[in-house]
């Protein structure tokens, strides 16, 4: 069986990456491949990415309060470029309020700051073999 492939990317103008590189750390350790973009990704360089790796998950680090915009518009480009199948994990700075308003864009899990490693790893396993469940015949 492959290593799932995530990419981790930071959307927008913020300028703080130590969060998504310690997740791709985590991801990394746990066997995962995982592919980091770097910082200040537009969504249409995101879901590029996203398809040109053959992902399976998108994970976004958001801390500028940004995640209302970038999100969707990472999920619009993905479904555009007929990545509908790509599931986005969103993670940072994203009060428990937006969330609700995250899912109904496409988002599939939020992940907060303050996680545990095994808080990330149990939601990315969980968002993937949900999908990889919806996706078997």
């Amino acid at each position: 069986m492959m290593a799932p492939r995530v990419l981790i990317a930071k959307p927008g103008l913020d300028g703080h990456d130590r969060g998504a590189q310690v997740v791709s750390r985590i991801l990394r350790d746990a066997g995962y491949e995982v592919i980091y973009t770097g910082l200040r990704q537009s969504p249409e360089a995101i879901a590029h990415a996203a398809v040109s790796e053959d992902v399976d998950l998108v994970g976004l680090s958001l801390l500028s309060a940004s995640h209302l915009v970038h999100c969707p518009a990472v999920r619009r480009r993905l479904d555009e470029l007929g990545a509908s199948d790509i599931p986005i994990v969103a993670g940072g700075v994203i009060p428990d309020e937006d969330v609700p308003a995250l899912r109904s864009m496409g988002v599939s899990a939020v992940v907060g700051v303050g996680a545990t490693p095994a808080q990330v790893l149990a939601t990315v396993r969980a968002v993937i073999d949900e999908n990889q469940k919806a996706a078997s015949p």
